[in-house]
């Protein structure tokens, strides 16, 4: 028997303890093994990636180095009698680990009976097939100390011991030494994993900022290659790529986010409307050409609409390619470029007005036609527009007795106080007010006048808010400053302050430095953005003239809205609905058209001048970038 001791009296007189099987017994401090027959042994195994290693050469060289461990310590008495092995990075938790199908795409001269997902299920079975699991070396079986002790101490719990060919293999229970080198050797290998990803994380973030692109290039760029820096590679024949516009795929790019911004259409409403002429936008080409569809997908046009390199600004780590799986990361991990780094496809404003969209567009559908229409049984004119002022949330379409109303009705646990269980308001008034809205604020031959006395009221309000904030935050920031210098006026005045106090009065200065840094950020945030004064003169891009609401088709009306921006808060309280449009110098073009379709006049022969962050005063508003004019009013419903 493999390490056993000698009993000077038989021990089947004894009635403690069971009858070992063939399975392993651990006792005492490290077990000692009481078995019949060869010792049978579990082979495990793990390479990290598919593309930048090779399994079929690492693990018949881990199994091989394996066996020779085991007939060196037990020659002629140990069997590897099953398989266990994952192409998987060796970071993942646990619970994540032994589900990939990496193996398959492989001819592996060993054979495979799972991995260590099968393996453990496998170990806590009675009639499991081994008794001893090996590996080649410890971070074969995790790179992350945890796992790796997690998975050492399921097997233990087990009476199965987990050995490493470069470590003693003890048969006597002694395992002191056999734990000390495997905790450094853990230890060391976590550490050795983490530094090259520090490393490697530094020189990406040095490749980004020197404009070099990683990966494949995003629809409308070409990858254009140069010499690589380092002189070896170079003779090599390595290049590196920056981002160059595509002369086909560019302007699609660009006509993709005008409809976003002009049309505030979603990501399948585009992507409708691309298809309609694939000659002129031409679909992308998936990485593997047998995933190609040959057409636009919500998900292709997302993917063009939220990428921040089309602005010229070199951007890398937006995802978690290889630890979750392309998932996107949160904004604040993105790595950026300093400076614009290849030509951009958009400017910065109009990809910031694209993204904006999102938010407004949440949880609503692009038009009610075809799909839609069958599922409601009707169109509902403002679905979309408009929301409760009381919740902020949007209120549905609903017909009762042939009439239409728009209903806001939250859930009991998200009701707000004084909010009704349900609020409902009819679609003919709130239809009448906002064509009273447009034919007095917006097309009106007296607009300019009503314009002028909102705005006096806007920009005092919102230049009084502005200050008051940076007011608050000044205040607080000279607050903290003096309560962190009280805080530290104990220790001058004590000669020799005990280790209690000295813990309590660091962790309180910890403690106010990060609420004065805090409030130092938002101080920054908030005067990078002063108030933008309005342009009135867009207004004057406008035609004049009156519409009929009710007599447009409702595909006509819904664009003349969503081109306009067109924002409605009913206040049920009051008997109002407030009323908001924006225009802005980069869809004035597509306004202009709207009100043309729908039969509204001539535009005003005003050229328009406007004063913006974006431009200096004198330059017309059509042309100026970021010029915005959003326009307010207050409606009354019977």
């Amino acid at each position: 028997m493999v390490g056993e001791s000698r009993s000077p009296i038989p021990l089947d007189v004894f009635s403690g303890g069971t009858k070992s099987n063939r399975s392993a017994g651990l006792t005492g401090p490290g077990g000692r093994f009481r078995l019949e027959g060869p010792l049978r042994v579990a082979f495990a195994g793990r390479t990290s990636t598919e593309d930048k290693q090779d399994p079929t050469l690492s693990l018949p060289r881990q199994l091989a180095n394996s066996q020779t461990a085991l007939h060196s310590a037990l020659p002629g008495r140990a069997v590897v009698v099953a398989h266990f092995y994952d192409i998987e990075s060796g970071r993942k938790d646990l619970d994540a680990r032994g589900f990939g199908r990496g193996h398959e795409r492989f001819s592996i001269p060993v054979p495979r009976d799972g991995g260590i997902q099968d393996l453990l299920s496998e170990a806590a079975q009675i009639d499991r097939r081994f008794d001893v699991v090996i590996c080649e070396s410890v971070d074969r079986i995790a790179r992350r100390t945890y796992v790796g002790t997690q998975i050492e101490n399921q097997l233990e719990r087990l009476g199965i011991p987990l050995w490493a060919s470069d470590e003693p293999i003890s048969l006597n229970g002694k395992r002191s030494s056999q734990v000390l080198t495997r905790r450094v050797k853990q230890g060391v290998a976590e550490w050795y994993v983490l530094e090259m990803l520090e490393k490697s994380w530094g020189g990406f973030e040095i490749h980004t900022q020197q404009g070099f692109n990683v990966g494949r290039p995003p629809y409308g760029f070409l990858a254009k290659k140069v010499p690589h820096p380092v002189a070896a590679r170079r003779e090599q024949g390595a290049t590196k790529h920056v981002l160059a516009p595509d002369p086909v795929c560019g302007p699609v790019v660009e006509a993709i986010f005008e409809i976003r911004v002009a049309e505030r259409l979603g990501y399948q409403a585009i992507a409708d409307q691309l298809n309609t002429d694939l000659n002129r936008y031409p679909a992308p080409v998936a990485t593997a050409k047998s995933r190609t569809l040959g057409r636009w997908t919500y998900s292709s046009v997302r993917d063009v609409l939220g990428n921040p390199k089309y602005t010229g600004y070199m951007v890398w780590n937006r995802k978690a390619t290889s630890s979750a799986g392309g998932r996107i990361n949160p904004p604040e991990a993105w790595v950026w470029s300093a400076e614009p780094t290849h030509p951009g496809l958009v400017s910065v404003e109009t990809f910031v007005e694209a993204q904006r969209v999102v938010q407004a567009r949440q949880r609503s559908r692009s038009r009610q036609s075809g799909d839609s229409a069958e599922t409601t049984g009707r169109l509902y004119v403002l679905r979309s527009y408009l929301t409760c002022v009381q919740c902020e949330r949007r209120m549905f379409g609903k017909t009762d007795r042939g009439r239409v109303y728009y209903v806001c009705s939250p859930k009991r646990s998200h009701l707000p106080e004084r909010h009704p269980a349900v609020v409902r308001v009819r679609e003919e008034p709130l239809i009448a007010g906002l064509e009273e809205f447009f034919n007095r604020e917006i097309f009106g031959a007296q607009r300019r006048e009503r314009l002028r006395a909102v705005l006096a009221r806007l920009d005092d309000r919102h230049l009084h808010e502005h200050e008051a904030s940076i007011a608050a935050l000044e205040a607080k920031i000279a607050d903290l400053g003096r309560r962190r210098a009280r805080v530290l006026d104990p220790l001058e005045r004590l000669e020799e302050p005990s280790q209690a106090l000295v813990q309590n009065i660091n962790e309180r200065s910890v403690g106010i430095a990060a609420d004065l840094e805090g409030a130092q950020v938002k101080l920054r945030e908030l005067r990078s953005r002063a108030p933008v004064r309005p342009c009135p003169e867009l207004l004057d891009l406008l035609p004049v003239g009156t519409i009929d609401l009710d007599r447009l088709p409702v595909p006509v009306l819904r664009r003349l809205l969503d081109v306009f921006r067109l924002r409605m808060r009913y206040e049920r309280e009051a008997g109002l609905v407030e009323c908001e449009v924006t225009i802005a110098a980069e869809v004035v073009g597509a306004q202009q058209e709207a009100a043309a379709i729908v039969g509204v006049g001539q535009p005003g022969t005003s050229a328009g001048l406007c004063s913006t962050p974006y431009g200096e005063v004198g330059e017309p508003a059509r042309s100026n970038p970021g010029a915005r004019l959003t326009i307010p009013s207050r409606v009354p419903i019977p």
